[in-house]
């Protein structure tokens, strides 16, 4: 196992590397609009030690697909509603594909 350095967080995409105000100036958007993502419970920034938020690569590709909705007229509430039910949807469908390749066990069977 490698030790925990800077560089081992360069392709981390879950790694909190980036500024509120630098987040906001990457999706050419504002704080307010990734604090309203906050409170609808979309995305959970981390907190540095003074308590300023800190954002993912990840949370900033889900920010910029909240921002694509929004921005087609979408209001920020509906928007985070179709990503959270969007994520649902695919985990859904990764799970029955999952359950459609394993082999049928015997014991499932409802005439048993």
């Amino acid at each position: 196992m490698t030790p925990d350095t800077p560089l081992n967080r360069i392709d981390d995409d879950d790694y909190p590397a980036y500024t509120m105000g630098r987040a906001a100036e990457m999706l050419g958007t504002t704080p307010a609009f990734l604090r309203a993502l906050g409170e609808a419970r979309l995305i959970t920034p981390l907190r540095s030690e003074g308590g300023h938020r800190r954002y993912s690569r990840y949370q900033l590709r889900i920010a910029a697909r909240a921002r694509e909705l929004v921005d087609q007229g979408t209001s920020v509430e509906a928007a985070c509603r179709i990503i959270i039910l969007e994520d649902q949807l695919e985990e859904a469908q990764r799970i029955n594909e999952e359950l459609r390749r394993r082999p049928a066990d015997p014991r499932d069977r409802a005439d048993v």
